[in-house]
């Protein structure tokens, strides 16, 4: 038997709560919580068989522990807010339970993404004989595996990879984000960062563009911007000489987001209103669409993947290694859209590795420091499956 506790009722949470529920041979007792406890009971509502439900204030250690406890939960899969990626950390480590999340840690009062917060548990993990499984959505996450699969099978040596995130989905609002407006237009208008022998080199919030053709989506335009999986990925490909991350936007959301930017609608720095203080980002996410109610509105295909270039056999190589995903599909299958999906199926996937025993090691790894066969058979078993495209090195293939 193997019972997980899932944190977290939003779209993510949505399709980590469907698939578990599916795969029962793995995923035997399941718990899903949320702050909000409507949400945790429509989701129940939605999945195969029995689903036990909770409200919980995962900023609250002793709240969570207590929880765990009480569900004699045997793995947390954390699909709340970054922000709270220590606290359930703490809990885990105070409860004796494995702990999965699919981004790291950012404080709420600094836009930062940066790994050391959770590699700092490193020692305590280790030493309590637990796992912390980080970023097992898809990017971070299917990115890194993908990653590791070409550094085993497909090259001796990777010398480039420009991870590529293409949403060509239509949700029909003029202006709204596919995941927590908070962390996206806070990650979006964060400087853009890539790592170059050995270096860390930083440009200007959406300020490096190329275009891409996208396998079953066409050309779009792709923004330069940073990532996670590059910190990581940075120390864990030989060989590697550049590292970069691109992410598609239509002009609506840029033109949107640059008026948003302008009259001081991102700022997460408090303002006092009416003699109360707010973030202004935060009374924004208020405004805007839940990204969970986007799902039945939003209709065309999600490409990511790794556009990688390297060395086999003593000879050059270049691929690209992705997924499509088709919205419409997935909210047929599980009542999101097609974002919130290609986080939370590898979010399961990841759990299920460390349950069956195929993954599980004390510490606190990433997911590239994992094995990547029994992961990428599993993506394409539950819903995402992948696909290699061969390109000649003469291609030109991020146009100005």
């Amino acid at each position: 038997m193997s019972r997980v506790l899932i944190i977290g009722a939003g779209g993510v949470g949505r399709v980590v709560a469907h698939k578990c529920a599916a795969l029962r041979e793995v995923f035997t007792d399941i718990c899903l919580a949320s702050r909000t406890l409507s949400k945790a009971q429509q989701i129940a509502s939605e999945v195969k068989g029995k689903i036990e439900i909770a409200q919980l204030d995962a900023d609250r250690v002793n709240d969570t522990v207590a929880l765990i406890r009480s569900f004699n939960a045997e793995l947390v899969i954390h699909v709340a807010l970054p922000y709270q990626d220590l606290a359930i950390m703490d809990a885990c480590l105070e409860a004796g339970v494995d702990y999965l999340d699919t981004a790291n840690y950012e404080p709420p009062d600094q836009a930062r993404f940066e790994y050391r917060w959770q590699w700092d548990y490193q020692q305590r993990f280790q030493s309590a004989g637990l796992m912390a499984l980080l970023g097992s959505g898809f990017d971070p996450g299917v990115t890194n595996v993908f990653c590791a699969y070409a550094q085993k099978h497909l090259f001796d040596e990777i010398h480039e990879v420009d991870i590529l995130d293409c949403n060509a989905g239509d949700h029909g609002h003029p202006f709204a984000t596919n995941f927590n407006p908070e962390i996206n237009i806070r990650e979006v208008t964060a400087p853009g960062r890539y790592w170059e022998q050995g270096q860390w080199k930083q440009t200007e919030p959406l300020s490096v563009s190329r275009e891409f053709d996208f396998p079953e989506v066409g050309l779009r335009r792709a923004y330069l911007m940073y990532h996670e999986e590059l910190e990581s990925l940075s120390l864990h490909l030989k060989g590697l000489k550049r590292i970069r991350f691109w992410m598609t936007f239509g002009e609506a959301y840029l033109n949107h987001l640059k008026v948003l930017e302008n009259v001081g609608m991102t700022g997460i720095e408090p303002v006092t209103f009416q003699g109360q203080e707010i973030i202004p980002l935060q009374f924004l996410k208020v405004l805007l669409p839940d990204p969970a109610s986007l799902g039945p509105r939003t209709q065309g295909q999600t490409c990511i993947g790794c556009l990688i270039h390297g060395v086999k056999e003593g000879k050059p190589r270049r691929i690209f290694l992705y997924n499509v995903c088709d919205h419409r599909a997935c909210y047929q299958e599980v009542k999101s859209q097609a974002v919130s999906y290609t986080t939370g199926v590898p979010a399961t996937i990841g759990a299920k590795q460390i349950l069956t025993g195929q993954w599980r090691q004390p510490g606190v790894f990433n997911m590239e420091q994992c094995d990547p066969d029994p992961f990428m058979n599993d993506l394409n078993h539950f819903g995402l499956p992948w696909q290699i495209k061969e390109f000649g090195l003469d291609e030109e293939l991020l146009q100005h």
